[in-house]
Formats: structure tokens, sequence, C-alpha cells
């Protein structure tokens, strides 16, 4: 059997061991923390249990795109969903009014023309054209035959220029913009692409994992086991050896040495070629992945309730304080927060009451500053202070969307962009990775092809972030060693 070592055991390096373990290679996951799945972690506190990466996700009802690639990696059985409320799966606040974004063309477009009624023939525009998009990518529509001018052109435009083309009311356009926390778009600069890859996702069906989303990391890493494989944590990885021709092995700091056919970086671009020592890695690459911009960071406040205080909300809130959805990442002290996701931990399928919730925001990571190299645990008081001041700040701008709030938290704990960065590694505590940006779209359009031919990257970083985005992202990895013929001849099977 050939050996593949997958360095960093996030969504990305789980599916690709899944899928090369079930066409015969011997799969070792190596991951240097404690707690294997990346941004699929949760964390515990007492009997309060809380997600840290994939709230919620879409595309799961039987013909889906994800319930396909669910049952392809062999984990659809393992993983229990409970669907969010397909009348308003997400709900945009702005300036005094609620507005629901709902499952289905139809439902889609009434929902929102009960606002915008002369809007009505727009918002069909503005969703065929989301389609269109989303169509247009094979591995996230799971169809080969796709149109590649439709994706590159709108790779090319923001997301607020082509929404300002289709869509005449301001209020409306702000709307149907609302939801760029999930992708921390910024004016100008976001490409389209990633609006309607990420919005189409959701819209076609939108669910809660039972339990968090450690229970997919969980089922991935079994299958791998399963299936004669490895998955090991505390295994930092600080080498991968090259000879003139290939990658040959892959070394921890604890001298341990892996033996590999094949290599993939499931990790961000710029550490992974910190690992890489070989000529065939050009400066320019390097320079090219070292300079990468990275998207915002997020401070989350993680809420425990009372018992049986709080009905479970069915649905995500994004309320935004100003009158526009843009520029929440460029926030001063005195408007901080200006942009809010709120959402309910699902413990199980369709609860009545919520037990968890968690609050989430834009934090820029130079506000570490005072903080930086310091370790996990040992930052001093004043950072304690700063972070229960920011989790005040911010449950209080909350109750004034959600009244009584906190008399219903028992308690409550905090993660900084300090935090990302310790439990992800992903440099600046980065929400999504390698920022995705019209003006400079070869900068973050990184291939998960290397000048090393058995070195591969994958991840948020390669072509998306997000549930599909990262399992998109595995496929077009996986497709480099197994044909892209063969992947797709593979889900054929399991549709």
């Amino acid at each position: 059997m050939k050996k593949c070592v997958i360095i960093g055991s996030g969504l990305g390096g789980l599916s690709c061991g899944c899928i090369l373990a079930k066409n015969g290679y011997h799969v070792t996951v190596l991951e240097q923390g404690n707690q294997i799945g990346g941004c699929l972690q949760c964390f515990r506190r007492g009997d309060a249990v809380f997600d840290t990466g994939m709230h919620y996700i879409g595309s799961a009802d039987q013909g889906q795109p994800l319930h396909t690639i669910l049952r392809y990696l062999g984990v659809e059985k393992s993983v229990e969903l409970s669907r969010l409320d397909s009348n308003g799966y997400d709900v945009i606040s702005l300036q005094g009014e609620r507005y629901r974004l709902a499952n289905g063309r139809d439902s889609f477009i009434d929902t929102l023309a009960e606002h915008f009624p002369q809007s009505r023939d727009e918002l069909a525009n503005y969703y065929d054209l989301i389609k269109l998009v989303a169509s247009s990518s094979a591995m996230h529509s799971l169809n080969r035959d796709v149109d590649l001018y439709v994706s590159a052109e709108y790779q090319k435009r923001s997301v607020n220029d082509v929404i300002d083309s289709v869509v005449k009311n301001p209020l409306l356009r702000q709307v149907l913009a609302g939801i760029q926390p999930l992708y921390a778009g910024e004016k100008d600069r976001t490409p389209f692409s990633t609006h309607a890859l990420i919005t189409d996702f959701y819209e076609q069906s939108a669910f809660r994992i039972v339990g968090g989303s450690s229970v997919l990391a969980d089922a991935l890493a079994d299958n791998i086991r399963g299936m004669g494989g490895r998955v090991l944590t505390k295994e930092k990885v600080v080498k991968v050896e090259c000879d003139d021709t290939r990658a040959t092995s892959v070394i921890t700091a604890d001298g341990e040495r892996y033996e590999a056919d094949l290599v993939i970086c499931a990790i961000h671009p710029m550490q992974a070629i910190r690992l890489i020592d070989s000529h065939l890695i050009r400066p320019a690459y390097r320079r090219r992945l070292e300079s990468v911009r990275n998207t915002t960071s997020a401070f989350t406040v993680y809420l425990k309730f009372r018992k049986n205080t709080v009905p479970y909300m069915n649905s995500n809130l994004y309320l935004y304080r100003g009158d526009t959805t843009w520029g929440c990442e460029k926030y001063t002290y005195q408007t901080w927060p200006e942009c809010i996701l709120y959402m309910h931990f699902c413990h199980e399928k369709n609860p009545v009451f919520a037990r968890t919730g968690e609050i989430i925001t834009y934090m820029s990571f130079d506000e570490m500053a005072p903080w930086y190299g310091t370790r996990q645990g040992n930052r001093g008081e004043d950072y304690e202070t700063f972070k229960k001041q920011k989790a005040e700040k911010v449950i209080k701008a909350l109750e004034q969307e959600v009244p009584g709030l906190s008399d219903s938290i028992e308690c409550y704990y905090t993660s900084t962009p300090l935090t990302y960065l310790d439990y992800t590694g992903i440099p600046d505590g980065a929400m999504y990775g390698v920022a995705k940006d019209v003006d400079m779209m070869n900068m973050g359009n990184i291939p998960c092809k290397t000048r090393v031919p058995n070195l591969l990257l994958t991840g948020q970083s390669t072509v998306l972030h997000g549930m599909l985005g990262v399992l998109a992202g595995s496929l077009v990895t996986c497709s480099e060693i197994l044909t892209t013929d063969e992947i797709f001849r593979q889900l054929k099977l399991v549709e």
C-alpha cells in the first residue's frame, strides 16, 4: 500500500484521508493539538457543549451536494441533523426591521417581496444568478458540465458590484449582502462567486449538526481507522523531507519520521511552505505564500443559559447596528461591535429550549498586540479584564435586539483571535484563512498542486472555506491523485 501522510486534522485533512483510504492508501493523519477537527472542534464546560467553527450547514437533503459527499465519505448515518426554519433559516436585522431568508426559489422571493414588493422581479433575477454562478463550480454542484466562463467572470466582480447591478433598492442591496459574516466580506474586494456559492449552499437546505460539528470529525476519523489508517494527536510536524525530485517523509517535533509516498498539507499554505526544505519550491512561490492576505478574525462569547429559560431559536440572527451591512470589520472602539451573529447550539434534534448559544463578531488581530507571544492560560489579568469588558459590551448590544437575554445567562466563556490561533494554527487567527480578493486573484487562489510532485495542499484556503467549500477542495486535491474522472465516477455510485 502507498503511504499517505496528512498534516492537519481539520475537515480538509480528514476528508482527504477518508477518500484516499478507500482508494487503497495507508493514511496517517498528524494533528499537533490535543483534539482533532480544526474548525470542527467543540469544547465542553461542565454539561455545556459549544461549537467553535461549523455552526450550521446546508445542501444536506437527499440528492443535494453535501448529502452526496457525506454518503461518499461514509459518514451520513453517523451525523444526525436538525433542520433550521425553512421559512427563515437566516434572519437579517437591519435598521429596526427583520428580514428572513427562506429555502427554495419561490419562498425566498415571496418572503423578501413582503418587504420589497416592487423588487420581486429583481429578487428573481438575483436568485437565478446565484444558481447560475453556483452551478459553474463543478465540485460544488457535483456536475462536470459547467460553464467556466461564468465562474471566471464572477470571480473578477465584487459582491456589492454585482448586487447593485441587479437590485435598485438600496436597502434590499444591504439585506442581500447581510450574510457576509459567513465569509468576512469586504466591499469592493470579495468576489461575487464567494457570496453565490455560500448563499446557494444554505438556500438549498439548512441544518445544525446534533451534538456539534465534532461529531463529523469523529466519524471521519473512525472511518480512516476502520480502513487501517491512523489519526494521531500531539504530533507537531516540523519538517517535510524531500530528495531532489519528491517528498520522502514527514518529521515531527519528537523526532518521529513518517515515510511517505504522498504528503498532503491540510494547514494554512503559509505554514505548509515553512515546513518544506526543497529547491523545488521556488523563492517567488515562497514569497507569494508568505505575503497572502488573510480574512479578519473574531471575538466569540459562548453563553450557557439557565435551564428552560431560552426557547430554542431555529434560525441564525445577523444583527447590524448601523445603517449598512458593509464595513463592519473597520470598526472603532466606540462603534464596536457593528455586527453580531447570534446562534443556538443544537444538543438534541428539534429542541424546545436552548442550553447554550454563541455570539460572534469581528475583531482585528491588532487588538491582540499586548499579548503577542504569550501562551494560553498565561496571558495575565489584563487579558482576562479585556475579554470580560468585550463580552459585556457584546451581550449588551445583543440585548437591545433580544430583551431579557442577560437574565437567562447562567455563565459565559470567551475566545479572541489569539484563541483561534491557538486552536486552529491559522495565522492572525483568521476566521476563514486566505482572503479572496477581486484585485488580487492570484494571491487569493491557492492551487492544491505544488512544485513538489507528490506534495499537495488542501483546506479552506485552496478552493473555499466552510463545509462544502473545504470538501470541494478535498475532492479537487484527491482528483490530482485519482483523476477527476475517477472522483466523479465514485460520487455517481452513491447518488
